[in-house]
């Protein structure tokens, strides 16, 4: 084990189909860093093995132990209805108490960490992020400048140290406790001086069509599908089909495209 790791989170099969390609993303980076995908128990060892196979330390997980309160107020249904998605569409797998899982990598035995979403792709290198202080996001930029206020919790950098978990885990599950994005509020609200890291290192997908001039494909690190995912069949995609295909060549076992190659929105 290196003292370094990148760490994705995979709470079922369909989060497992993001995972393959994204574990394959960063070992055609070129980082020699551990690559780890914490799984819970909705993960077959149908969809592990893959990823196993593509060089990933497997590291199994608990979901939080939260009390019933909280699982009911964050559960798919209610979360949903009390702060409903208006930008896109969450796909029917996505299963929102298990994001706080994601808290578990402070309890992993590396020194620094690199989180990724399943949902992400690493098209450069992007071990520099190492050297990155605890805590830094970029900003979920997909619509408009009032989006800086917020941070995406797709990717971030974190130091793990199990005592930093105990106070987390105290502070998430309190009386009346409702985070409306789950982690990414929680995290945001933990780390209230979170230091922004560049959009190009969590590139959502949504820039594609909503902010074109934003898109560089010379500087994008990070490409995150958020809301719909490019393994599902979706009303966007075809809007989409450019990033979709990206993201089916670094699925397969075939070669990737040169990024900087690619043809911009406008094309």
């Amino acid at each position: 084990m290196t003292r370094r790791a990148y760490v994705t989170l995979v709470t079922n099969d369909d989060f497992a189909q993001g995972a393959r390609a994204l574990v394959r993303s960063l070992s055609l980076s070129g980082t020699d860093a551990d690559i780890v995908v914490m799984h819970t128990g909705g993960v077959s060892d149908a969809a592990l093995a893959p990823l196993a196979a593509r060089g990933a330390r497997l590291v199994p997980v608990d979901l939080l132990p939260t009390s019933d309160a909280f699982n009911q107020a964050h559960a798919r249904a209610k979360l949903h209805g009390a702060a409903p998605f208006t930008k896109g569409t969450k796909p029917a797998f996505h299963t929102p108490l298990d994001n706080f899982a994601k808290l578990r990598l402070w309890q992993l035995p590396y020194d620094r960490v690199v989180f990724l979403d399943a949902d992400t792709l690493v098209l450069r290198n992007c071990d520099k992020l190492f050297d990155y202080p605890q805590f830094c996001a970029a900003p979920n930029v997909y619509e408009g400048l009032a989006d800086f206020h917020r941070m995406n919790s797709g990717v971030f950098t974190a130091r793990p140290d199990p005592a930093v978990f105990d106070v987390m885990l105290a502070r998430l599950d309190v009386p009346g406790a409702f985070w409306r994005r789950t982690d990414q509020t929680f995290l945001q609200e933990f780390f209230p001086d979170w230091h922004g890291l560049p959009v190009y290192y969590n590139m959502l997908q949504y820039v594609w069509f909503a902010l074109p001039d934003l898109w560089d494909w010379s500087a994008i690190h990070v490409l995150h599908f958020q809301y719909e995912k490019p393994w599902e069949a979706h009303e966007k995609a075809a809007q989409l089909r450019p990033l979709i295909d990206l993201w089916r060549a670094y699925a397969g076992d075939g070669p990737v495209p040169d990024i900087a190659s690619l043809p911009g929105p406008r094309a």
